[in-house]
């Protein structure tokens, strides 16, 4: 496995996550610094990340971050709208392009996640009404010293994950909840030497 660098003496104290390798990658490194664990509230991005969390289960998350624009590409801008409208034509097209991930099941939950999505906006008036409930409206501030410590689930992703499911969502597991909390900033799972800890809230 490979395994995390060390800091240069002039770069931030990192998670080592975003690390791995003999390089880091610098797309992994632009991520990590401005993406992950920044509260996002924004519909039509928690929608494109909801879309991309799916679709990276059993696989690499930096693999289908570098996907992240064929998926835009290929999704209509990944516009739940747009996506909602998607046929069996479409489903055919995603499953010959080779910019994303080919998989029959995950393409059918991301055309059907964006019917629910719909749904949800509806009654809530955004997925970001609907969403944020889970945390109580403010992201939960961890303290992680160490990266064995960060879980892979919680109370709150389990309540997320069978309340997405009982509204016909698709590939929201709860280990997929958590990464999704995760990364749309619903919790702040930064180590406590990381840079980005105190920077998103963190004591």
């Amino acid at each position: 496995m490979p395994q995390p660098q060390a800091p240069a003496q002039d770069q931030p104290r990192r998670c080592p996550w975003c690390l791995t390798g003999a390089v880091p990658d610098p797309e992994y490194l632009r991520y990590h610094d401005q993406e992950w664990g920044v509260p996002l509230h924004d519909d039509r991005a928690l929608f494109e990340l909801l879309v991309l969390e799916g679709a990276q289960a059993g696989l690499s998350w930096l693999m289908v971050l570098k996907k992240r624009e064929n998926y835009r590409r290929a999704f209509a801008g990944l516009d739940p709208v747009l996506v909602a409208g998607f046929g069996e034509a479409d489903a055919e097209r995603l499953l010959h392009d080779p910019g994303i991930i080919k998989n029959r099941q995950k393409i059918a939950s991301a055309m059907g996640n964006a019917r629910a999505f719909l749904a949800v906006v509806e009654t809530f008036g955004s997925f970001d009404a609907y969403l944020w409930r889970f945390v109580d409206g403010a992201p939960i501030q961890n303290a992680w010293t160490e990266l064995r410590q960060v879980p892979a689930r919680t109370a709150q992703s389990d309540a997320l994950s069978k309340d997405l499911q009982a509204r016909g969502f698709k590939f929201v597991g709860s280990t997929i909840c958590y990464a999704f909390m995760q990364s749309a900033g619903l919790v702040n799972d930064h180590l406590t030497s990381c840079f980005r800890h105190r920077e998103l809230g963190g004591g």
